[in-house]
């Protein structure tokens, strides 16, 4: 399970319609409305300056939250639209979806990577690069997993890691079809400078041969 699902806290707004939007907007509030779940359409209210915030943060629509509302249970929601004002690119309104716990939604995932004494590419001076800090899976609500381990084992210089190398958890599969890359093992830029310059040297080698 998720080590921690972030708390997004709302006011209930008692009014609907354009009326109470515009005061909504008014009292620097951004309104918006949770549905799904087998529940009522609940009209809600969010700080602006807290929900501008969590928009520049990047990856609003795919992160589960924790949705508190003062007088409602708390409820896993995840964002499915974000209206936005055409002129000033503002949020002007935003739709969520409460989650079932059977529920597939798209999450991005931490890697972590375990082992690097355990690779003998690091240990002879190789680096570890990081393609994807973060792998962007289907999970079920109910069982969504805190990160995904990448084991470094007997890797050498040279070696990658694709997302078919890694055990995932029950229930989960990548967004993409493809085997992507996660990490690799690439030698030290020493030895890569090295290499570039005997491969001069074996060139201008060549060049004299043929004079």
């Amino acid at each position: 399970m998720a080590g921690e699902i972030p708390d997004l806290v709302a006011l209930e707004r008692t009014g609907t319609g354009k009326g109470a939007a515009r005061q909504a907007r008014r009292d620097h509030l951004v309104p918006g409305i949770v549905y799904g779940g087998g529940a009522d359409p609940l009209p809600i209210n969010l700080p602006y300056n807290a929900l501008l915030k969590r928009l520049k943060a990047g990856r609003f629509l795919s992160t589960l939250f924790n949705l508190k509302v003062d007088g409602q249970d708390d409820v896993r929601v995840i964002c499915r639209a974000v209206q936005r004002d055409v002129v000033k690119d503002l949020p002007t309104h935003v739709d969520f979806m409460r989650l079932r716990r059977t529920s597939k939604i798209n999450l991005f995932i931490h890697v972590d990577f375990i082992n690097e004494d355990a690779a003998p590419g690091i240990k002879k001076g190789g680096v570890l690069t990081v393609v994807r800090p973060e792998v962007e899976l289907v999970v079920t609500a109910a069982d969504i997993p805190d990160h995904i381990t990448v084991d470094l084992t007997g890797l050498n210089i040279g070696d990658t890691v694709t997302i078919s190398d890694v055990t995932l958890p029950e229930g989960a599969k990548p967004t993409i079809d493809r085997d992507f890359v996660i990490a690799n093992i690439s030698a030290p830029s020493g030895l890569r400078s090295s290499g570039a310059a005997d491969d001069e040297d074996d060139e201008e080698a060549a060049d004299a041969t043929e004079e």
